[in-house]
């Protein structure tokens, strides 16, 4: 029996067979460059920006592009990079910090609400058994992509809505993988519905035992064998072969490509590589991200909408309600009070990315009708685009409860980061361990950073000078950022490219004379030490006491780095 034609079997067949592919991708291109612009500057978004430049290019708009089922193909691949990061957002030490709300609220949320839905479909709809199954927790899902975009730009990702917030769709996330093996499992028509849940069961848990294996012993040899061959190239290559070459092993077994991804993503989640490997993949996954919306939006038949406005509206009314009415009384019962909760229940009450991959598998494989799908994704993508006024509410709702109820609860405080991890990047991770103040440290030196993490300090390698690093480890909105670099130019690029995407970030650097400390100041960092300088005042302070001089308290012998932070402000 051959082997199943799957995407990348038809993405090399539309480039090698139909030339105009490529045309149709910058087709594509030059839309999302009119589009999103224009959506977001009306307060929409990126994500609806996309979706409507999918919808205008597509047959139902000015019909640029026919070949909608093979760009949906191509574009799954930003679905597959997009599960690979949340798979390395979900490690085990970060779910720990918020277990009470991934594991309690969000589990809960998804369960009433999938059960709710599967409910209403199946008997008030009338849908098949086996569709209605995988539609209720599908359309529990929330938009992880979206809501994290607007919680960003909003400044409300590490507020108390915000990690909420954040915690259900990690839940969510989570519930990913037992709903692609329960998708591809209802396929086989010769299953019972039973014997589907319970392979759907062992098959997460013979995935988490890959996860555990695999990640130990081996893809952390293999990935510390390509960094030490100091060849970015390779380990980029490396990056992109990790996840494509995982996605592409699950959907031969018969699974899908995105669980392959998420799998992958979980394999390094604890890695010491996680913060370079993101940074490689980052590029690729903001690209097909966007192809895989405004692939939805080109599959978009309006036809459905016009011919039945109220009762599209009507279904989208309904599925935001149920999630909203059962989400809210759940958040207070974990224990959020006045109108956070509401505004957490409003920002994830939209249909999700995953239920577009979901509904999209199962049309494929014929568990749901031309008809029926069309249907599923216009409520999908109709309850996207109500998603920013929604977000604008809850984030009005979020400002009245911090005015008339004093919050109790403290921030989580941010993260030092230290850039470079050398002889004085350690000297300060050492001290600020007997302060107890968490810090992350990243540096390029393979040998050292493994040594370190074997001494149980929070070091990762990467390529300090990257901003995708540097954005993956958290620097960007650290409390403070100490360069630690010994080479001024990486130390320059590190300060201007910080001080660019905060303009309020304390940024603390390490120069090696007056010249140096100049620079950099004029680059944007907030302090500034001349290790030179300091070392010859101390050493002529201690001169002077030594040889019985009594004025060895002369501002002169100020440390320099307080002289010379009062030059700059």
């Amino acid at each position: 029996m051959g082997l199943r034609r799957g995407p990348l079997h038809l993405i090399w067949h539309s480039v090698t067979v139909n030339p105009d592919y490529l045309t149709d991708i910058i087709v594509l291109l030059v839309a999302a460059v009119i589009t999103v612009p224009f959506a977001r500057a009306l307060g929409l978004g990126a994500v609806p920006g996309f979706l409507i430049a999918g919808l205008v290019v597509g047959p139902s708009a000015l019909g640029l592009i026919d070949n909608v089922s093979e760009m949906r193909h191509f574009a799954e691949f930003g679905i597959v990079l997009l599960l690979f990061v949340i798979g390395i957002e979900l490690r085990p030490s970060r779910l720990w910090l918020i277990r009470r709300t991934v594991f309690g609220l969000g589990t809960l949320q998804v369960l009433v609400t999938g059960v709710l839905i599967t409910s209403i479909v199946y008997f008030v709809f009338a849908l098949p058994l086996r569709a209605a199954i995988l539609a209720g927790p599908a359309l529990a899902l929330s938009s992880t992509a979206f809501v994290l975009q607007l919680l960003t730009e909003q400044k409300l990702l590490k507020s108390a809505y915000g990690r909420t917030s954040f915690g259900v769709l990690l839940a969510q996330d989570l519930a990913v993988v037992p709903l692609l093996a329960l998708t591809s499992l209802l396929a086989m028509p010769d299953l019972t519905i039973g014997k589907d849940l319970v392979l759907a069961l062992i098959e997460a848990l013979a995935i988490l035992t890959i996860v555990l294996l695999g990640g130990r012993y081996f893809l952390q040899p293999v990935l510390h064998r390509v960094a030490r061959s100091g060849t970015p190239e390779v380990f980029t290559a490396s990056a992109v072969l990790l996840v494509l070459g995982t996605a592409v092993v699950t959907e031969r077994i018969g699974l899908s490509m995105s669980m392959g991804a998420f799998l992958a993503g979980l394999l390094i989640a604890d890695s010491a590589y996680r913060h370079q490997v993101m940074a490689e993949i980052q590029p690729f996954r903001a690209f097909l991200i966007g192809l895989f919306f405004m692939s939805m939006g080109m599959s978009l038949d309006l036809s459905h909408l016009l011919e039945q406005p109220i009762v599209s509206l009507g279904l989208v009314g309904a599925l935001m309600s149920v999630k909203v009415i059962v989400l809210w009384p759940l958040t207070r019962l974990f224990g959020m009070r006045g109108w956070s909760g509401l505004a957490v229940a409003l920002v994830l009450a939209q249909g999700g990315e995953f239920a577009l991959v979901v509904f999209a598998l199962t049309h494929q494989t014929g568990l749901l009708s031309e008809a029926l799908f069309q249907k599923l994704l216009l409520v999908v993508l109709l309850s996207m685009f109500a998603t920013p006024f929604l977000a604008r509410l809850a984030h009005q709702l979020v400002h009245l409860r911090a005015i008339g109820v004093k919050s109790r609860e403290q921030p989580t405080p941010a993260p030092v980061v230290l850039a470079g991890f050398g002889g004085v990047g350690h000297r300060i991770g050492q001290i600020l361990d007997m302060a107890e103040i968490p810090y992350v440290a990243i540096d390029h030196d393979v040998s050292r950073v493994a040594h370190e993490r074997a001494e149980g300090q929070p070091v990762f390698f990467g390529e300090v000078q990257s901003l995708e690093v540097l954005r993956s480890a958290g620097a960007c909105d650290a409390s403070l950022v100490i360069v630690t670099l010994d080479d001024l130019d990486a130390a320059e690029r590190v300060v201007s490219s910080l001080r660019h995407e905060n303009p309020k970030l304390p940024i603390l650097a390490r120069g090696h004379n007056m010249e140096e400390c100049s620079t950099l100041s004029r680059l944007g960092a907030s302090v500034i030490v001349s290790e030179n300088l300091e070392a010859s005042l101390e050493l002529a302070r201690v001169a002077l006491v030594r040889l019985g001089v009594a004025n060895c308290n002369h501002p002169q012998f100020e440390p320099q780095s307080s002289r010379f932070f009062d030059q700059i402000i």
